[in-house]
């Protein structure tokens, strides 16, 4: 059993912003791998369903960004599971749009979602990183991360979360740089990546 933990604020009004590419991330697993639906469960929004034979809860912590370690914290004591059956994905001011990137453990990076999730269940976890770009000043970053992509990104973030969606087998078995490769290599094909950081 493994949680994916897609990260973002719940509600109709933060649905296209940039801090919520984790939860766009999820529903694009869901959607693609045939998942249940979402139920109200863990202080967040859970779906169940198998990827390669692994069972998979999909987590959107519904109790706001700052608070996402309470949901997810739940979540793993439910099933009592240690921090290796967690996978958390979030938006990443540090990379690139379209860059994907997978580490386990490590800084936070001013993210106060990570920063709650660590709090409440510690910091050996899986992130994928799902780069949004810097607007390029410390003081835009609060309004740039709530604000929605712009029609102009539709393309890559759709690719983005597709890509995620069909290399999630390779993410689940653990490969994964393999498949770090696999969505970077798609989202080239795509039309973006690289182009859409140049």
């Amino acid at each position: 059993m493994l949680v994916i933990a897609g990260l973002g604020n719940p509600g109709a009004r933060h649905a296209r912003n940039r801090h919520n590419i984790g939860f766009m991330a999820v529903d694009a697993i869901a959607e693609a791998r045939r998942f249940g639906p979402f139920r109200a469960r863990w202080q967040g929004l859970a779906a169940e369903g198998l990827i390669e034979g692994t069972r998979v809860t999909l987590l959107k912590p519904q109790t706001y960004m700052n608070d996402s370690g309470r949901s997810v914290g739940e979540t793993l004591r439910f099933w009592k599971l240690d921090l290796s059956a967690l996978i958390v994905m979030h938006d990443e001011l540090d990379l690139a749009p379209a860059k994907v990137r997978v580490k386990v453990g490590g800084g936070n990076a001013g993210h106060n979602g990570l920063r709650s999730i660590t709090a409440h269940v510690g910091n050996d976890y899986k992130r994928v990183r799902i780069g949004i770009g810097h607007p390029g000043d410390k003081a835009l970053v609060y309004n740039y991360v709530l604000s929605d992509f712009a029609k102009s990104e539709a393309g890559w973030v759709e690719a983005v979360c597709r890509a995620i969606a069909d290399a999630a087998p390779l993410l689940v078995e653990g490969h994964d740089a393999s498949f770090q490769n696999k969505t970077h290599l798609a989202i080239e094909a795509a039309g973006f990546g690289e182009a859409s950081s140049a």
